[in-house]
């Protein structure tokens, strides 16, 4: 019998994209809304904490196990913005389109050379609320951002998001290729290396 594991999110791609990474190695992922946890205010200043509390707070609703992810945009130019507040740039409500445009005026008088930008990830797994040694896994996708966007895939600044190596937007890429190439897929990867129903048990 597979080890229920809350998800700390109602996403359903990254319900999927968890589970099928997650059941063989004996891991049942359960969305949070199966245990009426409710989205925590994400009150961090790094999507570590961030990360943790959306964790901690379905953990302790559910009684059980929990992951959570938290990830963002990082532009050099801009010291690191928009960092944790990637969703909500542009403001509340949350919007792509609003959001990439602002992120285009932020960087209008930045020179081709230095958009230099990565995506980061962080995934954290805790074996119980209190746990005081979560499993914490941080990955990084680099790339640039273009003056206009690119592509209708994928979602977030993806149209924005030049990958040099590939000559292509986050947004031109297949999903497979993104799943294999991005933050989160290479987050999700490194956590699957150093997991195993073992490290659960309290």
């Amino acid at each position: 019998m597979n080890t229920p594991l809350v998800l700390a999110s109602g996403n359903v791609g990254k319900l999927r994209e968890f589970g099928r990474l997650l059941e063989p190695l004996g891991f049942e992922v359960r969305p949070q809304s199966d245990y009426a946890v409710s989205d925590v205010e994400e009150t961090g200043l790094t999507f570590v904490e961030n990360a943790l509390l959306k964790a901690r707070e379905a953990s302790r609703v559910s009684g059980l196990p929990a992951l959570a992810d938290d990830s963002g945009l990082a532009v050099d130019a801009l010291q690191g913005r928009p960092g944790i507040y990637s969703a909500r740039f542009a403001g509340e409500p949350k919007n792509d389109e609003r959001n990439n445009a602002h992120l285009l005026e932020a960087l209008s008088e930045v020179s081709a050379d230095r958009r230099t930008a990565r995506y980061w990830c962080v995934l954290v797994l805790l074996r119980h609320a209190e746990d005081p040694v979560p499993l914490i896994v941080q990955r990084s996708w680099d790339g640039s951002i273009l003056t206009e966007a690119r592509g209708d895939g994928g979602f977030g600044y993806d149209p924005l998001f030049w990958i040099p190596e590939r000559g292509m937007t986050a947004a031109e890429l297949s999903a497979e290729e993104k799943n294999r190439l991005s933050h989160r897929g290479r987050a999700l990867r490194a956590l699957v290396a150093q997991l195993d129903a073992r490290s659960l048990s309290a």
